[in-house]
């Protein structure tokens, strides 16, 4: 039933199937908002509230990911982290992604990026069942416990197998690919080859040089043999020095485009050290998921403030005109603040983001400093969800997405005091 990353280093056949279902699956849910059953209810909340800005905006999103070659169309095991009752790991696979905004039928925006999707899958460990946990049925979304969805469905009368509910996608995120396959790498010395080729024998045609004449060539057949065989083999070394050249042109670009983030690792690191000697369960790979999701479900939702985990000033109203952000690959800890049982992280976040405005649809890469806070006298579980609440007071579940207080107790459920919240959020 559960599955053990860190006895096993091969992904096993039924999560490789979700992961690649989940990438198909995407682009539809971005684009109608239509769920997909093994996904985290987080995720289909953050992609409900997408799917809404996207509609007060105007415009319409096509959103396809597709595979960029059989060689790439498979998903490679990362990093992996588990708690008590549940073990997730990190799943990644090269793809593309082809972005066309359209408004008042026209086209206002189009791109195609290179990039790796990251999937968080989540599994129950062999032994330790949650069975009081909170969970949302796949069939209809009503909270239940994963006790009570094994036994069947109270409200619709599905009834699931462990297998069903898990594993599940509990995070995802794109990165941009700097890498280049080995069609994209043949294609650009193919390139610099001719390149190579035409600029030898224009050099030679403008020096004067006999053996490159068009005269001389068509009048001495056994010259034009020689040269062109010259020309053909002699480029072969000298396309590779161009492409070298033209590769380290193509990494100081991405280097100088990227050099914000670059000290980012030291950061993490340290943070990371930090927060084992304060909570030893503690994971960079979830803080970063659940930093994400956090950000980008108070940029999407209509009145953030509303939310149980947000407890910041309103947002800036720019903020509001984002159809579209994706992780930027880089989250540096600018500040760790230790308050008793508290601590506070201040990041800095870096996107890249998709406007539609009144006047027209844009693209830009920007930074975030954004600050959570949670408390370290309870440990980390990592199955915990911000759409699925147990209310510590009278044991009741309720979506807290909708209400701070619980509709059968009254009390305000505080969401600190179970996982990070998200204090602030602002431009850097």
């Amino acid at each position: 039933m559960g599955y053990n990353f860190f006895l096993n280093k091969q992904i096993p056949e039924m999560f490789i199937q979700k992961l690649h279902n989940f990438k198909n699956s995407l682009g539809n849910a971005i684009e109608t908002g239509q769920n997909i059953p093994f996904a985290d209810s987080d995720i289909t909340y953050l992609m409900r509230l997408q799917r809404n800005r996207i509609n007060n905006k105007g415009v319409d999103l096509d959103y396809n990911i597709y595979s960029r070659g059989k060689d790439l169309d498979h998903f490679t095991l990362g990093s992996s982290w588990k708690d008590a009752h549940y073990e997730s790991s990190v799943c990644f696979n090269r793809c593309g992604i082809k972005r066309i905004v359209r408004k008042d039928g026209k086209t206002a925006f189009r791109d195609d990026r290179k990039s790796v999707i990251y999937e968080t899958v989540t599994d129950v460990m062999n032994g330790a069942h949650p069975d009081n946990d909170p969970f949302s049925c796949p069939n209809c979304g009503a909270v239940s416990t994963v006790a009570g969805l094994q036994n069947g469905c109270s409200y619709c009368g599905t009834r699931f197998r462990m297998d069903e509910l898990f594993p599940k996608i509990t995070s995802y995120y794109f990165l941009d690919d700097a890498g280049l396959t080995k069609k994209e790498f043949a294609k650009m010395y193919f390139i610099c080859y001719l390149i190579t080729v035409v600029s030898i024998y224009l050099t030679g045609c403008i020096l004067r040089w006999d053996a490159y004449s068009p005269f001389f060539l068509m009048t001495h057949p056994t010259k034009l043999i020689g040269t062109f065989l010259a020309i053909v083999f002699g480029s072969i070394p000298v396309g590779y020095i161009l492409l070298t050249y033209v590769l380290l042109i193509r990494f100081i670009i991405k280097a100088a485009s990227a050099a914000g983030k670059m000290g980012t690792a030291g950061s993490r690191a340290q943070f990371e050290a930090r927060m084992k000697r304060i909570s030893p369960e503690f994971s960079f790979e979830y803080f970063t998921s659940k930093a994400i999701s956090l950000i980008k479900t108070a940029i999407f939702s209509d009145n953030e403030q509303e939310l149980m985990f947000y407890e910041g000033q309103p947002l800036d109203p720019r903020m509001k005109d984002i159809i579209d952000l994706n992780y930027g690959g880089a989250l540096g800890c600018q500040r760790v603040i230790d308050e008793g049982n508290f601590v506070t992280v201040v990041t800095k976040a870096y996107f890249d983001i998709l406007y539609a405005s009144e006047n027209k649809v844009y693209y830009k890469s920007q930074a975030f400093t954004a600050t959570f806070r949670r408390r370290t006298d309870i440990p980390v579980n990592f199955n915990f969800s911000m759409t699925r609440i147990a209310c510590p007071s009278c044991g009741a579940s309720f979506d807290a997405t909708k209400i701070k207080n619980c509709p059968y107790c009254g009390n305000q459920y505080n969401m600190i005091s179970d996982d990070w919240a998200l204090i602030e959020l602002k431009y850097n």
